[in-house]
């Protein structure tokens, strides 16, 4: 791991950023910088002792190097690191919420469909008696369907409770 100073930190991972643009990914890792031999708890008796920000960028191959930012210098290497994020980010994804609301009605309304009672009324014989047999066959889909989500549910519950 090869440690550099903040300004060069950030130019090497605009690099890295670039040269990932199309496939790969980045690993950014920050964390307190503790002194050997020190205790690592945080809180301080007098409040006075002030800790830097260890930042590290890898790849997961060969390329690793990291910063040691101190905590005077934290703000303005903040706002340098948010921006070039925000630069570097723009290929993301955004989320789908039409889809997304698309699915959550059609759960509703499988939900509903599923608790209303399928009334079976018509002649056995004559006129409406194909109407009389779907139902009939709807209501027989209607029951193994709940019993499919029972057993799914207690499946789930007893995953959770093991």
């Amino acid at each position: 791991m090869q440690l550099v100073d903040n300004s060069t930190f950030l130019t090497r991972l605009a690099a890295e950023f670039e040269s990932h643009k199309e496939k790969g990914t980045i690993w950014l890792t920050h964390k307190r910088l503790t002194h050997d031999g020190e205790d690592a708890t945080m809180n301080d008796a007098d409040g006075t002792r002030e800790y830097p920000c260890l930042v590290r960028a890898t790849d997961g191959k060969k390329v690793k190097f990291s910063t040691q930012v101190e905590s005077k210098d934290l703000m303005k290497f903040h706002s340098a690191y948010g921006s070039l994020l925000k630069s570097s980010m723009t290929t993301l994804r955004k989320r789908d919420k039409k889809r997304e609301k698309q699915r959550a009605e059609e759960l509703a309304r499988r939900k509903r469909r599923m608790a209303e009672q399928i009334v079976v009324e018509g002649p056995k014989r004559g006129n409406g008696r194909r109407k009389r047999q779907r139902k009939m066959k709807a209501i027989v889909k209607q029951e193994e369907l709940k019993e499919r989500v029972r057993a799914r549910d207690e499946a789930k519950a007893r995953s959770v409770s093991t």
